[in-house]
């Protein structure tokens, strides 16, 4: 059976099962009014993904935004690309219905150097989903049932030094909700002028201790005008239950399978598919101390139609930690853990790794303790220290310190080192045109290096205001350059010839206006200064490390009128980027939601709707974005 075959096979089997656990008795939940979370009780949400241990965001020393899952809900949005949008840390650029670029504090890439957005860690319920061929993120492969989202922590700046190399720039941790929290029968459909999209999940318990659901959701994009013959489509099944068999006991385990393709124009068509399950223990302590073990297994693949290529990849990871304070005034986190990589890649025209396989090793072990100076000082200190292939052993230090005077301000600083690890991209890959090598990798490319002095606060100055700002200095080295032959022009070879650095800040507010009625504005600036190192060849650029804009900004309204209908807006600004050039450019979104009854809710969402279309990408890599309006149905039994 083919890949497709098996998937379409997955997804009656799961509808089957749908209509089966409905006729079993559960009780139903209704739509969910949607309220935003108040600005003081956000202050005091728990986070997780800034110390691996449950923190309040008001405490945490990083700089670090939530998108709750109601702030997801209303949104409107339908992927994971447009939810992170949501955040002002982020910087988020999308090409024609497939296409996207998401960088943090700038080095998205660029796309006619070879150069990609690389250096930005993705998980999805402690699911790495980053590929290791070359640290980047196929987006087209992520997808989550935007309702089963609880929350997403996106922290800009480093995190190595508790998980590890490929956080250089900034971590996204997706966290779903619990299975309890999703029960019952619920469906979505949507439609509009470019996409449809349908969910189906049903949610259950079992014995009393477990609660479980399932789901299918599929999601097409039209192309993005007539002709371009660039549209996509995607089919993804998965499970989640949870079992907590003792107050201080839970276990949990979840799976997904999908397949998906993607039109190319002239080009083949090209097809991606997988399949992943994780498990995650947790025990925790009577002294407060708390053990988690987690595992998981992940199989990704892509092919391009008429032996156009490709390539497999088959994951294992487990890793452990434990948490507990030793000693008054000390908050202690330790673990570690290895990752197993297997690859295969076949047939790419133009496209060789040599060798064509490969298995990738990693291990690492940290340690971080975060201790209580006095009643307002806290000193937080920790390292990792990493084996992989190409590597060997890598130290991954920081250094944080934060002030808290009062319970609603918070000033802290952090020194930190991060790297990106060669991949089999950087060291493997050979490049042809014809007979002709143009381009290949060299075994002495060494990791791309950063070292980042952070500055930042955090304020709640009322129950009705909150305000961040953090600022940045970074340092890079060894930034991945396109260099001449030594002994002529080609082939091209990867060298490390640059380095440089870039400063800014970020910073967003939380505005209540009345009860009704919030403002979420945010700006970012940028600024990168990159240079050739003494002896190295500008061939091209030094804007082949990043083609970031410098300034972003943006403001989001939301408001309840009355208990069944929300409106929200949703306003930015991103300036022009610089080479190649593309114009800066003002886009809104908006969405109205009008609540039936408790059991059924009616949308009408907008994107891009101040103009036709308006690009993000250079011409030479993606087709811009045109405006997208569709009508949303959702309904729980």
């Amino acid at each position: 059976m083919t890949s497709k075959g098996a998937t379409a096979c997955a997804t009656g089997l799961m509808i089957a099962g749908l209509l089966a656990f409905y006729a079993l008795p559960v009780q139903a939940q209704s739509i969910e009014e949607l309220r935003d979370m108040p600005i003081s009780a956000l202050s005091r949400l728990d986070v997780t993904s800034a110390t691996r241990s449950t923190a309040s965001l008001a405490d945490v020393p990083a700089s670090i935004y939530v998108i709750t899952h109601d702030d997801i809900v209303r949104s409107g949005t339908l992927t994971l690309a447009g939810i992170l949008r949501l955040a002002p840390n982020l910087q988020v650029m999308r090409g024609g219905p497939n296409d996207v670029v998401i960088a943090a504090r700038g080095m998205s890439g660029n796309g006619d150097a070879q150069n990609f957005s690389n250096k930005l860690l993705i998980l999805i319920d402690g699911r790495s989903v980053y590929s290791p061929l070359y640290s980047g993120v196929y987006w087209d492969m992520q997808d989550v049932l935007p309702e089963d989202v609880d929350r997403i922590e996106v922290i800009s700046g480093p995190g190595a030094t508790l998980w590890g190399s490929n956080a250089v720039n900034g971590v996204i941790n997706i966290i779903t909700r619990d299975a309890g929290a999703s029960q019952g029968l619920y469906g979505t459909a949507v439609g509009g002028n470019r996409t449809y999209d349908l969910g189906l999940r049903y949610g259950g318990q079992a014995g009393g201790a477990v609660n479980y659901r399932i789901f299918a959701k599929r999601h097409e994009n039209f192309e993005s005008a007539s002709g371009r013959d660039d549209g996509s489509r995607r089919t993804q099944i998965g499970f989640r239950a949870d079992w907590v068999p003792s107050p201080r006991t839970a276990l949990m385990v979840q799976g997904d399978a999908y397949y998906g393709s993607r039109s190319q124009g002239s080009q083949p068509n090209e097809a991606y598919y997988g399949y992943d399950i994780l498990t995650r223990w947790n025990r925790s302590m009577a002294s407060g101390a708390a053990l988690q073990v987690q595992a998981y297994y992940d199989h990704s693949a892509r092919e391009v139609d008429h032996d156009g290529g490709r390539f497999a990849l088959d994951t294992f990871d487990v890793e452990a930690q434990y948490s507990f304070s030793p000693t008054g005034g000390h908050d202690v986190v330790l673990g570690g853990g290895a990752r197993i990589s297997r690859y295969e890649i076949e047939d790419i025209p133009g496209l060789l790794f040599v060798p064509d396989r490969r298995t990738l090793r990693l291990a690492n072990i940290f340690a971080q303790d975060s201790i209580a100076i006095d009643s307002t000082l806290t000193a937080t200190v920790g390292v990792k220290v990493e084996n992989r292939t190409y590597t060997g052993f890598t130290l991954l230090p920081s250094a944080r310190l934060s002030w808290k005077p009062g319970g609603s301000t918070l000033l802290w600083g952090a020194v930190s080192r991060a790297v990106r690890s060669p991949t089999p991209f950087d060291r493997d890959v050979v490049e042809t045109i014809g007979q002709t090598v143009i381009l290949t990798a060299v075994s002495s490319f060494r990791s791309e290096k950063l070292t980042a002095f952070e500055l930042g606060t955090r304020l709640t100055p009322s129950p009705g205001l909150s305000l961040s700002i953090s600022t940045f200095y970074n340092v890079y080295d060894d930034l991945r350059t396109v260099d001449p032959a030594p002994s002529g022009f080609l082939p091209l070879r990867w060298g490390n010839g640059m380095k440089g650095d870039s400063y800014g800040l970020d910073a967003w507010a939380d505005v209540g206006l009345a009860d009704w009625w919030r403002l979420k504005p945010s700006y970012s600036l940028l600024v990168q200064k990159f240079r050739f190192k003494d002896g190295a060849t500008p061939l091209l650029p030094a804007t082949q490390a990043g083609n970031d804009p410098r300034h972003r900004a943006s403001l989001r309204s939301s408001m309840d009128i009355g208990r069944t209908i929300n409106f929200d807006m949703d306003m930015r600004y991103v300036s022009a980027l610089p080479d190649p050039h593309v114009s800066g450019y003002v886009e809104l979104g908006a969405r109205l939601g009008w609540l039936l009854n408790d059991r059924t809710e009616l949308s009408l969402s907008g994107f891009n709707l101040l103009h036709k279309r308006h690009r993000e990408l250079p011409a030479s890599q993606a087709n811009p974005v045109g405006r997208s309006v569709f009508v949303a149905f959702k309904c729980t039994l």
